[in-house]
C-alpha cells in the first residue's frame, strides 16, 4: 500500500468519526415489564432537567435577547452557568425555540448536557398576518396552517443537531385558554366552565398537538415528541386526541407531594410522564423573607418522587425525570404584560396555593412568581452578564442528583433512604457564603445613587436694553439681571439611598448650590433661591447672601407590606387613577419634568396599595398631591361583582 493509499484511509476514517460524532443521538421511548423508560444511544438515561435563561435584572423574555448578543458575551454567559449546571449532576436543560443550533451543540460538546426543545404552540398569542391575538384560536384553520408551517420549521433546522434530546410542544396551553398573558392567575372553580372551555376550546387545540407531533415524527424519527400540560386538567381529552405524543410532559405544582399524578397518567394514557415545571419560591409570604429551607424542602421531596416512581422501583414505574424550576430568580415576571419593574425583586405573591402550606395564610396568595430560582441573581455589568449565587436548594439538588435509579441493584428503600439522608440544614449553611457575597454586590444598605455636578455660562447683552455693563452699585440689590457679560452658576447633586430590607427602600437627592449667576434674563430657574435677598431692619436695609444653598431635591422611599404597599414621594410624582374607575380625574397624574425645577414647585404626598384582606383598596394622602393642590385624602375602594369591576372614589 503506497503513501497515498494511506494517506486516503486515513482521510475517510477521520471523516467518517466526524460524521458519526456529528451525528444526531438516538433518542427513544422504551417500554418493558419493568416500566418506562428514555434510552439515548441504547442507555437507560433518567432526566435531572433545568428550566433555563438568560435573563439580566432591568431586562424581560422579550428585550433580554440573549442569542442576538456577540459571540464571546453568549460563550461567557453560558460557561459561567452551565458549569454550575454540571457542578449540580443536571444533563439537559428546557429551551424555547430561538436558541440556535450551533449553541445546542456547544452545550452539549463542552458540558454533557442536553438541551429539550420548546415550541409555545400559541400560549402567549400569535401574530398572524400583521394582526395579533392574545388568546390562540386553535379552531381557525389559518391558525393551523401556521402553527404547523412553524413546525415543519422547526424539525428542518434542528434535526440534526448534536446534544437535542427532545421536542416539547406548548406550555401548560391548557391553562392559557382561561386566561392571556404569561402571569400565573388563580384557576376558575365551575366545574361547568371548565368543561365547556375544554371542548370548545381545549380540544380543537389538543388535535392540533397531536398534528404536530406527527409532522415532527415524519421528518425526525430520532428525538421523541411530548406535550406540556398544566398538571391533569384535561387529561381524558388528551388520551382521546394526543395519541402520537410520545411523552406526557406536566407543569405540576402540588406542594411537597405529586398524590396520584404518577398513576393517573398510567391508568389514563399508558405513557411516561415528564414534570417540565415543578418546584417552590424561596420567599415565605407570612414573614415577607427570604425562606431557602422551605424551597429546598418541597423539591428534595419532589424529586424523591420522581425517582421513586422511575422503571423497575415498584412504583408507577413511569417517571423519567423533570426540569426543575427555574434555575435563576425571574426579576421582569410581577407586572410583565405592563413591561414594568424588570429592575426590582416584587416580593408580591399573586396566586395561592394550598399545597405551599408553610406560608399559606388562610386564603391569602403565597406564591411568589420572582423568587422560584435556586440561585439568587447578581448585578448586570457593562458587557450584559451577571453572576448567579446559589441558595440551598441547589446544593440539596446536586446530591440528590448524584442517585442513579437505574444502577443494578437499586431498591425503592435505598432510595427513599438516600434522600431522607440529604441534610436542608447543611444545605442552608453552605448557602450563607453565597448570600453574603450577593449582599456586598448588590444588596448594599446604605449607597451613593446620584453624583452631579451642572455648570452653566450665561452671556447677557445687547444695544436696546436698560442693563448696565457693570452692576450698580446704588441700585436694589434684588434687581436681575444687574449687568452685562458673562457669568456662570454652579449646581451639585448627591443622591444617597437606603436598602436596609428586600420590601424596603429610600432615596434622597439633595442639592448644593455653588456661584448663582447673577445675569440671566429669566429670573426663574431652581438655583434662584440661593441669590443674595434684601430685607428691612432696624438699621435699614440688610442684604442676604448664603441662604438656602442646600435643599432636598427629590426624595422617595417604598414599603411592601404584607397587607399593603407604601411608597412616598416629594417631588418624584406619580401616575393617575384614570384607568382604575377615576373618570372625572379626581386623582390626576403629578409627573411634570423640568417644569416642576424652572418654577421651585413641590409636590409632596405618600400612597397605600391594599392587598390580601385589604386587595382593592387604595390611598393618597398629602399637603400637596399635585402642584398647586391643597392638603387632601383619597380613598378608592374596587371589587368585581360578577363580570363586572364596580369602583368607589371618597375625597
Amino acid at each position: 500500500m503506497n503513501t497515498i493509499q494511506k494517506k486516503l484511509i486515513k482521510l475517510t476514517l477521520f471523516l467518517f468519526t466526524t460524521v458519526v460524532f456529528a451525528q444526531a443521538d438516538q433518542v427513544s421511548v422504551v417500554s418493558n415489564e419493568n416500566g418506562m423508560k428514555l434510552v439515548v444511544n441504547e442507555n437507560d438515561f433518567m432526566i435531572n432537567g433545568m428550566n433555563w435563561d438568560y435573563i439580566p435584572i432591568g431586562t424581560n423574555t422579550v428585550n433580554a435577547d440573549f442569542w442576538n448578543k456577540s459571540d464571546d458575551v453568549i460563550k461567557a454567559g453560558l460557561d459561567s452557568e452551565m458549569s454550575l449546571l454540571k457542578n449540580m449532576n443536571v444533563n439537559v436543560i428546557r429551551q424555547y425555540t430561538g436558541i440556535p443550533a450551533k449553541w445546542i451543540q456547544y452545550i452539549y460538546e463542552n458540558y454533557g448536557i442536553y438541551t429539550m426543545l420548546n415550541h409555545s404552540f400559541g400560549r402567549y398569542g400569535l401574530t398572524i398576518d400583521g394582526v395579533w391575538d392574545p388568546v390562540t384560536d386553535y379552531s381557525k384553520p389559518r391558525t393551523q396552517e401556521f402553527l404547523l408551517t412553524e413546525i415543519d420549521k422547526l424539525v428542518e433546522e434542528y434535526k440534526n443537531t448534536p446534544g437535542l434530546l427532545l421536542y416539547l410542544l406548548g406550555n401548560e396551553n391548557n391553562y392559557g385558554l382561561f386566561w392571556a398573558g404569561a402571569e400565573t392567575e388563580d384557576f376558575p372553580d365551575d366545574e361547568k366552565e371548565k368543561e365547556f372551555i375544554g371542548e370548545k376550546r381545549g380540544r380543537p387545540m389538543y388535535r392540533l398537538i397531536n398534528e404536530a407531533a406527527k409532522k415532527i415524527k415524519a421528518k425526525d424519527l430520532s428525538h421523541p415528541v411530548a406535550i406540556c400540560n398544566g398538571d391533569v386538567l384535561f387529561i381524558d381529552i388528551v388520551a382521546e386526541e394526543c395519541i402520537d405524543i410520545d411523552i406526557y410532559g406536566v407543569n405540576a405544582y402540588r406542594g411537597i407531594s405529586f398524590g396520584d399524578i404518577f398513576q393517573v397518567v398510567k391508568d389514563k394514557l399508558n405513557k411516561p410522564i415528564m414534570f417540565t415545571e415543578f418546584g417552590a419560591d424561596a420567599f415565605n409570604a407570612i414573614d415577607n423573607a427570604e425562606d431557602q429551607k422551605s424551597q429546598a424542602y418541597y423539591m428534595v421531596g419532589n424529586w424523591k418522587e420522581i425517582y421513586e416512581n422511575a422503571a423497575g422501583l415498584g412504583k408507577a414505574n413511569n417517571s423519567i425525570g423533570g426540569f426543575t424550576f427555574q434555575f435563576s430568580d425571574g426579576w421582569w415576571k410581577y407586572a410583565f404584560d405592563d413591561r414594568k419593574n424588570a429592575d426590582k425583586h416584587d416580593n408580591i405573591a399573586t396566586w395561592s396555593n394550598g399545597g405551599y402550606a408553610r406560608d399559606l395564610e388562610g386564603s391569602e396568595n403565597n406564591m411568589n412568581e420572582e423568587w422560584f430560582g435556586i440561585c439568587a441573581k447578581g448585578p448586570t455589568n457593562e458587557r450584559g452578564l451577571y453572576d448567579l449565587y446559589p441558595r440551598a436548594a441547589y446544593y440539596a439538588l446536586r446530591e440528590a442528583h448524584q442517585l442513579k435509579p437505574y444502577d443494578a441493584g437499586m431498591t425503592l428503600d435505598f432510595v427513599d433512604n438516600y434522600f431522607d439522608n440529604i441534610s436542608l440544614t447543611d444545605a442552608v449553611l453552605r448557602a450563607r457564603g453565597d448570600k453574603a457575597a450577593l449582599g456586598t454586590t448588590s444588596s448594599k444598605i446604605l449607597g451613593i445613587s446620584n453624583l452631579r455636578a451642572e455648570f452653566t455660562t450665561f452671556n447677557t447683552g445687547g444695544s436696546l436694553i436698560t442693563t448696565p455693563d457693570d452692576p450698580d452699585p446704588d441700585a436694589d440689590s434684588d434687581v436681575y439681571p444687574n449687568q452685562l457679560g458673562f457669568d456662570h452658576m454652579e449646581s451639585f447633586y448627591i443622591g444617597v439611598y437606603a436598602n436596609p430590607t428586600s420590601n424596603m427602600r429610600a432615596n434622597v437627592n439633595v442639592n448644593i448650590v455653588g456661584h448663582v449667576a447673577e445675569n440671566p434674563i429669566d429670573e426663574i430657574f431652581y438655583e434662584n433661591r440661593a441669590r443674595i435677598r434684601s430685607v428691612e431692619g432696624e438699621d435699614g436695609s440688610i442684604d442676604l447672601s448664603d441662604i438656602n444653598r442646600v435643599q432636598v431635591y427629590q426624595a422617595e422611599y417604598e414599603w411592601n407590606a404584607k397587607d399593603f404597599d407604601l411608597r412616598g414621594f416629594y417631588r418624584t410624582g406619580h401616575y393617575h387613577w384614570g384607568y382604575e374607575g377615576d373618570f372625572f380625574g379626581l386623582y390626576p397624574e403629578a409627573n411634570y419634568g423640568p417644569n416642576l425645577d424652572i418654577y421651585n414647585g413641590e409636590i409632596l404626598g405618600f400612597e397605600i396599595d391594599g392587598k390580601r384582606s385589604l386587595d382593592g383598596l387604595k390611598v393618597a394622602f398629602g399637603p400637596q398631591l399635585w402642584w398647586g393642590a391643597n392638603p387632601a385624602i383619597l380613598l378608592k375602594y374596587s371589587r368585581t361583582i360578577g363580570k363586572f369591576e364596580q369602583f368607589i372614589i371618597m375625597i
